[in-house]
């Protein structure tokens, strides 16, 4: 995971995740998480060993930064690609700025009613690419909507 010279596309979206506070809010957050910073592909931020117990997910990004509990070698090995599905989250920050926050809540509240799974239909999500991201294409049948499943638990509870 050495770096390479960054494009002119990488230096865009990085000042762009700058300018709209996306970045520094990153480096807040990873700080505050006991995260040691270091510089990964991309221009992307990598925060290690992040302690914080939210978000719950193997790695989140905010802006340019990109942390993880563990440490990015080993979570590649266990989710290849996921610094790929983190680096397009980046450009999402880059066009969305703070705005990603209250898209990616209402994103996840569609696809959690939709599907009983906060990611399945999150555009945002998909995107990024839901496989790379550890998220698992439902097998038809797996994914039910949080409706189905109530009405399940009460038909259930009537004897039904």
């Amino acid at each position: 995971m050495g770096t390479m010279p960054l494009t002119a596309a990488h230096r865009v979206r990085a000042a762009a995740n700058w300018l709209n506070l996306t970045t520094p809010l990153g480096l807040g957050i990873a700080l505050a998480g006991r995260a040691r910073l270091r510089r990964g592909p991309d221009g992307l931020i990598l925060a290690e060993g992040y302690r914080l117990r939210f978000p719950i997910a193997g790695a989140f990004t905010i802006g340019n930064v990109v942390a993880t509990a563990s440490d990015f070698p080993a979570l590649e090995r266990r989710l290849p690609g996921s610094l790929g599905h983190e680096g397009r989250h980046a450009w999402q920050y880059a066009v969305g700025g703070v705005w990603f926050f209250p898209a990616y809540a209402l994103a996840s509240g569609w696809s959690l009613l939709a599907t009983g799974n906060p990611a399945l239909r999150n555009p945002l999500e998909r995107h990024a690419g839901l496989v790379t991201g550890g998220y698992v294409h439902p097998v038809t049948g797996d994914a039910a909507p949080l409706a189905w499943r109530w009405r399940d638990l009460v038909s259930r509870r009537r004897g039904r």
